[in-house]
């Protein structure tokens, strides 16, 4: 089974605090980590880690910063194409604080910024049993789009790139936040879901739709909570490249985010995983 992710890849500094401070003020911080992040290097990891044989292809370039995201992948098996290589700046860089009482977060990013990233030479899209893009890098986005492989969009907020994306998409999940100028171009996707935090996942499936549950669960770090989420519906996408189930590749979306958040820490959530590394409940086949 072979996962390609296709978008932003970052290096995350992620602080957990017992308060955000203010304006001018100061917080000392009970924990820091480093860690590869940004939509579609989480997704991959995370589809890594769940069984699937996974390609990210991002921007990444030759800075030493870089080193960071590599290694991080290369930790989780995840294959990097990088569309930056060779390219001297730093890599997007964001800086992550997560309020220890409650699991949330805020996050000050520079993500891609003005980093216009073309498409490799191999992007290794021709094999894939499903391809996820986060619409980071448009051109990238798009090399994925018409890659003709089942299509998941992680449509957290409108990106002018999605006009072109949508079309091709298979599978669309949006955030409760994202809204698309011209509702035509969800219209025409074969399955859409909209995702609210701990709220019902929505559905809809040409005539059929519905509500998949959230579990209600002690949250204690929602930082790529939702990427995440992409991830593992990616993965019951690859399984099940017909979608004949629906509503039950949400449940399973969720019920791996699900354990992502009572995890403090980018990547301790792995240890709710068997030991053959993928989630106790199997993707529906």
């Amino acid at each position: 089974m072979k996962v390609v992710c296709a978008g932003l890849a970052t290096v995350d500094l992620l602080y957990t605090v017992d308060r955000i401070p203010g304006v001018d003020e100061k917080a000392q911080a009970t924990s820091v980590e480093v860690a590869a992040g940004g939509p579609a290097a989480n997704a991959a990891i995370t589809a890594a880690l769940l069984g699937a044989e996974v390609t990210l292809v991002s921007a990444v370039g030759a800075h030493p910063l870089g080193a960071l995201i590599r290694d991080d992948l290369d930790r989780y098996g995840v294959r990097l194409v990088d569309a930056a290589a060779g390219r001297a700046g730093p890599p997007p860089v964001s800086a992550i604080t997560v309020l220890a009482a409650t699991g949330q977060r805020t996050i000050v990013s520079r993500n891609a910024g003005d980093l216009a990233a073309g498409v490799p030479v191999d992007p290794d899209l021709a094999g894939a049993d499903a391809v996820l893009v986060d619409g980071h890098h448009p051109a990238l986005a798009v090399a994925a789009a018409r890659a003709g492989r089942p299509l998941v969009v992680d449509a957290g907020s409108w990106r002018p790139v999605f006009a072109d994306v949508l079309p091709h998409a298979l599978v669309v999940a949006c955030s409760a936040a994202f809204r698309a100028p011209d509702p035509v171009l969800l219209a025409g996707v074969p399955h859409v879901a909209v995702t609210d935090g701990p709220r019902p996942v929505r559905w809809h499936s040409g005539p059929a739709a519905g509500a998949v549950p959230v579990p209600a669960v002690a949250a204690v770090d929602t930082a790529g909570a939702g990427d995440v989420f992409h991830g593992a519906l990616a993965v019951a996408v690859a399984r099940d490249p017909e979608v004949r189930d629906f509503p039950g590749a949400l449940a399973y979306a969720v019920s791996i985010a699900a354990r992502r958040v009572v995890h403090r820490g980018p990547r301790a959530w792995r240890r709710a995983l068997n030991g053959s590394g993928r989630a106790g409940s199997p993707a529906p086949s």
